[in-house]
Protein backbone atom coordinates (compact mmCIF):
# COMPACT_ATOMS: atom_id res chain seq x y z
CA UNK A 1 0.00 0.00 0.00
CA UNK A 2 1.29 3.45 -0.90
CA UNK A 3 1.92 5.52 2.23
CA UNK A 4 3.09 8.79 0.71
CA UNK A 5 2.61 10.05 -2.84
CA UNK A 6 4.15 13.28 -4.08
CA UNK A 7 3.62 14.56 -7.61
CA UNK A 8 5.41 17.64 -8.90
CA UNK A 9 5.95 18.70 -5.28
CA UNK A 10 7.65 22.03 -4.75
CA UNK A 11 8.09 24.99 -2.46
CA UNK A 12 8.77 28.43 -3.91
CA UNK A 13 9.51 31.50 -1.79
CA UNK A 14 10.47 35.07 -2.59
CA UNK A 15 14.06 33.94 -2.85
CA UNK A 16 13.28 31.20 -5.35
CA UNK A 17 12.70 27.46 -5.25
CA UNK A 18 13.53 25.54 -2.08
CA UNK A 19 12.81 22.27 -3.90
CA UNK A 20 10.80 21.61 -7.02
CA UNK A 21 9.27 18.98 -9.31
CA UNK A 22 9.65 16.10 -6.86
CA UNK A 23 7.88 12.87 -7.73
CA UNK A 24 8.08 10.27 -4.97
CA UNK A 25 5.83 7.35 -4.08
CA UNK A 26 6.78 5.25 -1.05
CA UNK A 27 4.87 2.13 -0.05
CA UNK A 28 4.93 0.07 3.13
CA UNK A 29 8.19 -1.83 3.37
CA UNK A 30 10.11 0.45 1.02
CA UNK A 31 13.26 2.49 1.64
CA UNK A 32 13.70 5.72 -0.32
CA UNK A 33 16.75 7.99 -0.28
CA UNK A 34 16.76 11.68 -1.16
CA UNK A 35 20.19 12.90 -2.25
CA UNK A 36 21.45 16.23 -3.49
CA UNK A 37 24.04 18.95 -2.95
CA UNK A 38 24.01 21.24 0.12
CA UNK A 39 21.13 23.71 -0.09
CA UNK A 40 19.10 21.49 -2.39
CA UNK A 41 16.09 21.43 -0.03
CA UNK A 42 16.44 17.86 1.18
CA UNK A 43 15.47 18.68 4.78
CA UNK A 44 12.52 20.84 3.76
CA UNK A 45 11.29 18.09 1.45
CA UNK A 46 11.47 15.42 4.15
CA UNK A 47 9.60 17.62 6.60
CA UNK A 48 6.94 18.30 3.96
CA UNK A 49 6.50 14.58 3.31
CA UNK A 50 5.95 14.10 7.05
CA UNK A 51 3.42 16.94 7.19
CA UNK A 52 5.69 19.25 9.20
CA UNK A 53 6.54 21.81 6.52
CA UNK A 54 4.55 23.55 3.76
CA UNK A 55 4.58 23.11 0.02
CA UNK A 56 2.87 25.33 -2.51
CA UNK A 57 3.27 23.43 -5.75
CA UNK A 58 2.19 19.95 -6.74
CA UNK A 59 0.21 17.36 -4.82
CA UNK A 60 0.93 15.38 -1.66
CA UNK A 61 -1.09 12.49 -0.24
CA UNK A 62 -0.18 10.53 2.87
CA UNK A 63 -1.91 7.58 4.52
CA UNK A 64 -1.43 7.11 8.23
CA UNK A 65 0.77 8.99 10.72
CA UNK A 66 4.37 10.01 10.10
CA UNK A 67 7.24 10.23 12.59
CA UNK A 68 10.48 12.17 12.53
CA UNK A 69 13.84 10.60 13.23
CA UNK A 70 16.86 12.83 13.72
CA UNK A 71 16.47 16.19 11.96
CA UNK A 72 19.17 18.65 13.03
CA UNK A 73 17.74 21.85 14.45
CA UNK A 74 14.20 20.52 14.35
CA UNK A 75 13.99 17.16 16.11
CA UNK A 76 17.01 16.31 18.25
CA UNK A 77 17.81 14.54 21.53
CA UNK A 78 17.46 16.42 24.79
CA UNK A 79 21.05 17.04 25.98
CA UNK A 80 20.09 16.47 29.64
CA UNK A 81 18.43 13.05 29.22
CA UNK A 82 20.08 9.66 28.80
CA UNK A 83 19.17 7.36 25.95
CA UNK A 84 17.11 5.17 28.29
CA UNK A 85 15.33 8.23 29.71
CA UNK A 86 14.45 9.42 26.19
CA UNK A 87 12.83 6.07 25.49
CA UNK A 88 10.98 5.86 28.83
CA UNK A 89 9.67 9.41 28.44
CA UNK A 90 8.43 8.76 24.90
CA UNK A 91 6.65 5.56 25.94
CA UNK A 92 4.98 7.32 28.86
CA UNK A 93 3.79 10.11 26.58
CA UNK A 94 2.46 7.66 24.01
CA UNK A 95 0.71 5.39 26.50
CA UNK A 96 -0.68 2.00 25.50
CA UNK A 97 -1.91 1.48 21.95
CA UNK A 98 -5.72 1.81 21.91
CA UNK A 99 -7.40 -1.49 21.12
CA UNK A 100 -9.09 -0.03 18.04
CA UNK A 101 -5.66 0.83 16.53
CA UNK A 102 -3.74 -2.36 17.30
CA UNK A 103 -4.27 -3.83 13.85
CA UNK A 104 -2.84 -0.64 12.32
CA UNK A 105 0.32 -0.51 14.46
CA UNK A 106 3.32 -2.84 13.91
CA UNK A 107 3.37 -5.66 16.45
CA UNK A 108 6.86 -4.67 17.59
CA UNK A 109 5.68 -1.19 18.53
CA UNK A 110 2.72 -2.58 20.48
CA UNK A 111 5.02 -4.93 22.41
CA UNK A 112 7.47 -2.14 23.20
CA UNK A 113 4.73 0.08 24.58
CA UNK A 114 3.41 -2.77 26.72
CA UNK A 115 6.86 -3.54 28.12
CA UNK A 116 8.01 -0.06 29.08
CA UNK A 117 7.56 -0.72 32.80
CA UNK A 118 9.83 -3.79 32.68
CA UNK A 119 12.68 -2.87 30.34
CA UNK A 120 11.91 0.07 28.10
CA UNK A 121 15.32 0.25 26.47
CA UNK A 122 15.56 -3.43 25.49
CA UNK A 123 11.97 -3.53 24.28
CA UNK A 124 12.37 -0.40 22.17
CA UNK A 125 15.65 -1.49 20.58
CA UNK A 126 14.26 -4.93 19.79
CA UNK A 127 11.05 -3.42 18.46
CA UNK A 128 13.00 -1.30 15.98
CA UNK A 129 15.08 -4.32 14.94
CA UNK A 130 18.28 -2.58 16.07
CA UNK A 131 19.60 -4.93 18.75
CA UNK A 132 23.11 -4.45 17.36
CA UNK A 133 22.82 -0.66 17.62
CA UNK A 134 25.92 1.23 18.80
CA UNK A 135 23.97 2.83 21.61
CA UNK A 136 24.65 3.09 25.36
CA UNK A 137 21.43 3.46 27.40
CA UNK A 138 23.28 5.55 30.03
CA UNK A 139 24.80 8.03 27.57
CA UNK A 140 23.44 11.59 27.69
CA UNK A 141 22.00 13.29 24.65
CA UNK A 142 24.73 15.94 24.67
CA UNK A 143 27.40 13.23 24.36
CA UNK A 144 25.92 11.25 21.48
CA UNK A 145 27.87 10.92 18.25
CA UNK A 146 26.11 11.77 14.95
CA UNK A 147 25.41 8.08 14.31
CA UNK A 148 24.09 7.51 17.84
CA UNK A 149 21.76 10.49 17.42
CA UNK A 150 20.42 8.95 14.23
CA UNK A 151 19.89 5.57 15.88
CA UNK A 152 18.06 7.07 18.85
CA UNK A 153 15.89 9.09 16.47
CA UNK A 154 14.88 5.95 14.57
CA UNK A 155 14.09 4.04 17.75
CA UNK A 156 11.94 6.85 19.12
CA UNK A 157 10.16 7.27 15.79
CA UNK A 158 9.25 3.58 15.64
CA UNK A 159 7.62 3.58 19.09
CA UNK A 160 4.52 5.39 17.89
CA UNK A 161 3.86 2.78 15.22
CA UNK A 162 3.78 5.26 12.32
CA UNK A 163 3.25 4.43 8.68
CA UNK A 164 6.08 6.71 7.56
CA UNK A 165 9.48 7.40 9.16
CA UNK A 166 11.76 10.14 7.84
CA UNK A 167 15.37 10.83 8.88
CA UNK A 168 17.68 13.58 7.67
CA UNK A 169 21.40 13.47 6.77
CA UNK A 170 21.83 9.87 7.87
CA UNK A 171 25.43 9.77 6.65
CA UNK A 172 26.57 13.04 8.28
CA UNK A 173 29.65 12.64 10.47
CA UNK A 174 29.89 8.90 9.78
CA UNK A 175 32.82 6.88 8.47
CA UNK A 176 32.33 4.13 5.91
CA UNK A 177 31.59 1.23 8.33
CA UNK A 178 29.11 3.45 10.19
CA UNK A 179 27.41 4.46 6.93
CA UNK A 180 27.12 0.83 5.89
CA UNK A 181 25.60 -0.08 9.27
CA UNK A 182 23.18 2.84 9.12
CA UNK A 183 21.86 1.93 5.68
CA UNK A 184 21.49 -1.67 6.83
CA UNK A 185 19.49 -0.47 9.83
CA UNK A 186 17.22 1.59 7.56
CA UNK A 187 16.67 -1.46 5.34
CA UNK A 188 15.71 -3.55 8.37
CA UNK A 189 13.33 -0.85 9.56
CA UNK A 190 11.64 -0.80 6.17
CA UNK A 191 11.52 -4.60 6.28
CA UNK A 192 9.23 -4.34 9.31
CA UNK A 193 6.59 -2.62 7.19
CA UNK A 194 7.38 1.06 7.60
CA UNK A 195 7.78 3.36 4.64
CA UNK A 196 11.19 4.94 5.26
CA UNK A 197 12.50 8.08 3.55
CA UNK A 198 16.01 9.24 4.43
CA UNK A 199 18.20 12.00 3.08
CA UNK A 200 21.95 11.72 2.57
CA UNK A 201 24.81 13.02 0.51
CA UNK A 202 25.04 9.64 -1.21
CA UNK A 203 23.81 6.06 -0.84
CA UNK A 204 26.23 3.26 -0.08
CA UNK A 205 26.70 0.68 -2.88
CA UNK A 206 24.40 -2.32 -2.70
CA UNK A 207 21.68 -0.61 -0.62
CA UNK A 208 18.16 -1.59 -1.69
CA UNK A 209 16.81 1.95 -1.81
CA UNK A 210 15.00 3.96 -4.45
CA UNK A 211 17.12 7.08 -4.92
CA UNK A 212 15.68 10.52 -5.70
CA UNK A 213 18.26 13.12 -6.69
CA UNK A 214 17.18 16.75 -6.25
CA UNK A 215 18.71 20.19 -6.56
CA UNK A 216 21.22 19.62 -9.35
CA UNK A 217 21.59 22.64 -11.64
CA UNK A 218 19.64 22.36 -14.85
CA UNK A 219 22.03 22.54 -17.82
CA UNK A 220 21.30 25.43 -20.15
CA UNK A 221 19.47 24.61 -23.35
CA UNK A 222 21.75 25.35 -26.29
CA UNK A 223 20.47 28.04 -28.59
CA UNK A 224 19.14 26.85 -31.90
CA UNK A 225 21.26 27.91 -34.83
CA UNK A 226 19.53 28.63 -38.08
CA UNK A 227 21.65 27.68 -41.07
CA UNK A 228 22.14 30.54 -43.48
CA UNK A 229 22.31 30.18 -47.20
CA UNK A 230 25.72 30.90 -48.70
CA UNK A 231 25.99 34.31 -50.28
CA UNK A 232 25.77 34.35 -54.06
CA UNK A 233 29.02 34.99 -55.78
CA UNK A 234 28.68 37.37 -58.73
CA UNK A 235 29.46 35.74 -62.08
Amino acid sequence: MNIVEAGGLGLRTRRGWVYRDVDLTAASGELHAVTGPPGSGRTSLLLALAGCFPHNHGELRRRGPAALGQVAGVHEPDPTLTVAEHITERLLLLGPVPRRRRRLVPVAAVRARRAYRRDAYAAAIAGAGLTDAPLDPDRYGRDLTPVERQVLGLVLASLGGPSLIVADDVDAGADRPEREWMWGALERLAGQGYAVVASARAVEPGVAATVHRIGDPVPPVPALTVPTEPAEVPA
